[in-house]
């Protein structure tokens, strides 16, 4: 399927964010994946695999999640200024303000000719834990994260009581949960937690396990894994033709 790509960009309470849009070329009504990014924001790897989401049929947008503290269109590198750049936002933007741009985003598809009224969401590392997030708003009815990160942590910062795991009662979709056993930021444990938790609280979940690193799904680098990556992705695109 072609595709098209274009820019809006959508006011919140916290300032401009701007949205990269990538979905069907052709006439239709689709659905709306919310999609998050690592900390780097949209790099080649995070358009690469919005673009193959939305060559299955889906109108995929690409939030720049930390809008608020750099200039529109800012891109981090995949070295260490890079990463030090984006945990320093990470740990200044509070979680209530992800809240709000999942609101800007869902009002504004609403309002789109192109929009056939389902959303889901889905994302990588820190965006995994992000499109967790955007599960509570009632309008996401299916979201794929892989290797969330910091689900299992308070090192985002949040209100007493907004932390993600804390409104497991908020979430109403689908969840597909997929990890990399080999992966340093979210061990063993920090794993069982969030498992049982989802259990209690009696979610609908599905959950996958892969002999893989952290960021196995970017196509770029040495943690690379194609293969596994093959696999999330069919993993999500059942997920969301079932759901959405």
């Amino acid at each position: 399927m072609l595709i098209q790509s274009h820019i809006v960009d959508l006011e919140t309470p916290t300032g401009t964010m701007r949205t990269y849009v990538h979905r069907p070329a052709g006439e239709g009504r689709f659905p709306a994946i919310l999609f998050y990014s690592e900390i780097f924001q949209q790099t080649g790897p995070i358009e690469r695999a919005a673009k193959i989401i939305a060559g299955h049929g889906y109108a995929v947008l690409v939030p720049e999640v930390f809008h608020e503290l750099n200039p529109i269109g800012t891109v981090l590198a995949y070295d260490d200024a890079g990463r030090d750049k984006g945990n320093a936002d990470k740990s200044a933007k509070d979680v209530q303000g992800y809240d709000s741009d999942n609101r800007a985003m869902i009002e504004w598809v609403q309002t789109q000719p192109w929009f056939n009224g389902n959303i889901g969401a889905a994302g990588f590392c820190i965006g995994g834990h992000l499109a967790f997030r955007a599960a509570l708003q009632p309008e996401v009815k299916a979201t794929a994260c892989f290797y969330a990160t910091d689900l299992h942590t308070q090192v985002i910062p949040n209100k007493p009581g907004q932390h993600s795991m804390e409104r497991l009662a908020d979430i109403k979709g689908e969840l597909l949960m997929i990890w990399g056993k080999q992966d340093n930021h979210i061990p063993t444990a920090g794993r069982v937690q969030v498992y049982q938790q989802l259990t209690d609280a009696g979610l609908s979940f599905t959950w996958h396990e892969f002999n893989g690193q952290h960021a196995f799904m970017r196509d770029e680098g040495e943690r690379y894994d194609p293969q596994l990556a093959a696999t999330g992705y069919q993993l999500a695109l059942q997920l969301f033709s079932n759901t959405l």
